[in-house]
């Protein structure tokens, strides 16, 4: 039976949603590190959370912005799937597992490649395993990309789609305003840091678009991305970026079960990225939530120890089986299409 997710009264505002399991974090999971070497000279890694076994379920989980197995949602999944006795592993993006990766450019909200890449290889050495993914926020995005350019070609059976700006120029825009601000204060600051270090890295100097002076003024998402993200990824300009990256217009495209969970209170969106009807392929089961914040979803427990709604939907949903389209049942659930 589908679950549905309400928030406990201490919880009901986006910002304690957002920032509450960011503070309170379950221990971290132990882990091993696989380093895979891409084809242009670059390498991912990978945390594994046991050893993966052919034939045995593999969960991919793809982090968000910045980050990693640290981060709050990655460790709380890669708890349940261990529980739900399923091999997990956390798809780190480009330079976001702890060592800087090597080349000038880094990871984007659109780049669906290095996804792909990791699904191939877990494809090539486990090749009856079914391969299932969540992503979340970027991550998220990346995933809905992969899932809609890739269609029937995708390797994952069911994929799972958290809090992702789905329009990225609109939700760059929600982050200039309020108190959204303080988040992409947070985040530009580790982006400049990380762009600060290739900067000065004697061999990528040269290949860097900006400047140390530059760099300091880029304090906006729209900025960086036009200044530093698009040059360094082979687009015209941020709006260009923007365009070609954001994942709402591949959701009519998805030919494998894949579920999309968003907040209407996300601080980090707007109501530009909730897709229409005629966006959405009928392999796309959409759940719209009234509260949630961003990637927060926190339903019970207590604030020094809350409980969330996220792992057990996404373990549901996985472990489901047939197609979403005669599965979806609007009475019975959250779900909304808009």
């Amino acid at each position: 039976m589908k679950t549905l997710f309400t928030p406990p009264w201490w919880a009901a505002s986006p910002h304690v949603q957002t920032i509450l399991p960011f503070i309170f974090k379950v221990a971290r999971p132990i882990t091993f590190r696989q380093r895979q070497e891409l084809p242009d000279g670059d390498f991912i890694d990978l945390d594994w959370l046991g050893q993966a076994q052919n034939g045995a379920p593999i969960l991919v989980i793809i982090h968000g912005l910045e980050g990693n197995t640290e981060s709050h949602y990655a460790r709380r999944m890669l708890i349940e799937a261990k529980k739900a006795k399923m091999s997990a592993v956390v798809h780190h993006h480009r330079g976001c597992s702890g060592e800087p990766n090597r080349l000038a450019r880094s990871y984007h909200s659109g780049d669906v490649n290095d996804l792909a890449h990791t699904l191939e290889q877990l494809k090539h050495y486990y090749p009856d395993s079914p391969l299932y993914a969540v992503g979340y926020s970027l991550g998220g995005n990346v995933l809905a990309k992969y899932q809609g350019s890739k269609k029937q070609h995708s390797l994952l059976e069911r994929a799972v789609v958290v809090s992702a700006p789905l329009t990225l120029g609109a939700c760059a825009k929600r982050l200039e305003s309020g108190f959204s601000t303080l988040y992409q204060r947070f985040l530009i600051k580790r982006l400049q840091h990380k762009m600060l270090d290739k900067i000065n890295t004697a061999n990528l100097t040269e290949q860097m678009p900006i400047t140390k002076e530059q760099l300091k003024m880029l304090n906006t998402f729209y900025l960086f991305d036009d200044k530093v993200t698009a040059p360094l990824h082979g687009f015209i300009d941020v709006n260009d970026y923007y365009q070609q990256s954001s994942g709402l217009g591949y959701l009519q495209h998805i030919t494998k079960p894949t579920l999309v969970i968003h907040a209407k209170d996300d601080p980090f969106m707007t109501d530009e990225v909730i897709p229409k009807q005629a966006q959405l392929s009928p392999m796309v089961e959409y759940e719209l939530h009234e509260c949630g914040g961003h990637v927060g979803f926190v339903e019970g427990g207590w604030p020094w120890k809350p409980r969330f709604y996220l792992e057990r939907r996404i373990i549901e949903f996985i472990r489901t089986t047939g197609d979403t389209a005669t599965e979806h049942d609007t009475s019975a659930s959250l779900v909304s299409h808009k």
